[in-house]
C-alpha cells in the first residue's frame, strides 16, 4: 500500500474519530441549536476561498468579530472544530492529485499534529484576555502575509518535490510551531507556502503538505477543544455544513480564480477585526487594573 493511499485512509479514520467525539459531546449537552444563515454563509465563503489558497481562519475570525457571533475566548476552538471536516475534504483532493516526496509529506504532517495537540491543551484553558491578545496578533500577522502575497513579495520557489537532511529537520521544527500556532488562529497556509518556497520546493508541493497538515492536526486539536467545551457548537456546525459544499464547488468546479482583489478586501476586514480584538483586551485589562471604588455609605 502506497504512502498516499495510507494517508487517505488515515484521513477517513480521523474524520470518524472527530465526528464520534462531536456527537458524544452533543448528546451530553442534550442537543444543539440549528446554525444561523449567516454562520452557514460564513462557512461556505471561507472554505470556498480556503480551497483556492486564501486560508479560512483569519477571514472567519474577522466575520465572527464583525457580526458578534462567538465570544472571543471561544473563537479558536470554533475555528478548529468547524473547519476540520471541510479541510479534510480539501486534503483528500490535493493529496490524491499533487505529487510530493512521501517522507517530506508524512514528517511535516506529523510535526504539525504534535504541535497542535500541545497548543490546543494550552489555548483551551486561556482566559478571555489572553485569547484576545493572541488572536489580535494572529490577525495582524495574517494581514501582513496577505499584503506580501498581493505585492508579490513571496519567494518564487524551485522545482524540488521533497526535502532531505538538515533542511528537512528545519522544516519539521517550523511546522511543529505552525501547528501550535494554528490553535490561536494563525493559519498555516501562507507561512508554509513561504517556507516551502524558501527551501527550494515547487510551490504546488505546498498544497498537499499544508492541507494534509491542517487536515490531520485539526481533528486532534478539535477533540481537545470539544473536551474542554471551549467552542461554540452552533457556529462550528454552521462552518461545517456551509463549508463542505464550498470545498466541492471550489475544488471540482471553479478550480481557480484571480484572488488579488479578494485579498485586498480580506486585508481590510482582518485589520479591522485585529484592532477590535486588541482594543477589547486593552479595555478589559484597564478595567481589571482599575482600583475598586469605595463603597457609598448612606445615612
Amino acid at each position: 500500500m502506497s504512502v498516499r493511499v495510507t494517508l487517505l485512509i488515515a484521513l477517513g479514520v480521523v474524520a470518524v474519530l472527530l465526528v464520534g467525539s462531536w456527537m458524544a459531546a452533543v448528546r451530553k449537552r442534550g442537543g444543539f441549536a440549528w446554525p444561523k444563515p449567516v454562520e452557514l454563509a460564513i462557512g461556505f465563503v471561507t472554505d470556498f476561498f480556503d480551497t483556492l489558497g486564501i486560508g479560512s481562519f483569519a477571514p472567519t475570525t474577522s466575520l465572527f468579530k464583525l457580526f458578534r457571533l462567538v465570544p472571543d475566548e471561544r473563537i479558536p476552538g470554533t475555528l478548529n472544530v468547524g473547519h476540520t471536516l471541510p479541510t479534510i475534504l480539501e486534503a483528500l483532493a490535493f493529496i490524491a492529485i499533487v505529487e510530493v516526496d512521501p517522507v517530506t509529506l508524512v514528517s511535516l504532517i506529523a510535526a504539525s499534529v504534535v504541535g497542535a495537540w500541545l497548543g490546543a491543551g494550552l489555548v483551551a484553558r486561556w482566559p478571555r484576555r489572553y485569547v484576545q491578545v493572541g488572536m489580535g496578533g494572529a490577525l495582524l500577522v495574517a494581514a501582513g502575509l496577505f499584503l506580501m502575497s498581493n505585492l508579490s513579495l513571496f519567494p518564487s520557489g524551485g522545482a524540488a518535490l521533497g526535502l532531505h537532511g538538515p533542511t528537512l529537520w528545519f522544516a519539521i521544527a517550523v511546522n511543529f510551531c505552525l501547528g501550535a500556532l494554528m490553535t490561536i488562529g494563525i493559519g498555516l497556509y501562507a507561512p508554509l507556502m513561504i517556507l516551502v518556497a524558501l527551501l527550494g520546493m515547487n510551490p504546488k508541493a505546498a498544497f498537499p503538505i499544508m492541507m494534509g497538515s491542517c487536515a490531520f492536526l485539526m481533528p486532534f486539536a478539535s477533540i481537545r477543544f470539544i473536551r474542554f467545551d471551549a467552542y461554540s457548537l452552533r457556529a462550528a456546525l454552521g462552518l461545517t455544513l456551509g463549508g463542505l459544499p464550498g470545498v466541492v464547488i471550489a475544488a471540482y468546479i471553479v478550480k481557480s480564480l484571480p484572488l488579488a482583489y479578494v485579498r485586498w478586501l480580506v486585508i481590510v476586514v482582518v485589520v479591522y477585526a485585529a484592532v477590535a480584538m486588541l482594543r477589547s483586551a486593552i479595555t478589559k485589562g484597564s478595567q481589571q487594573d482599575a482600583p475598586a471604588q469605595a463603597p457609598v455609605v448612606t445615612p
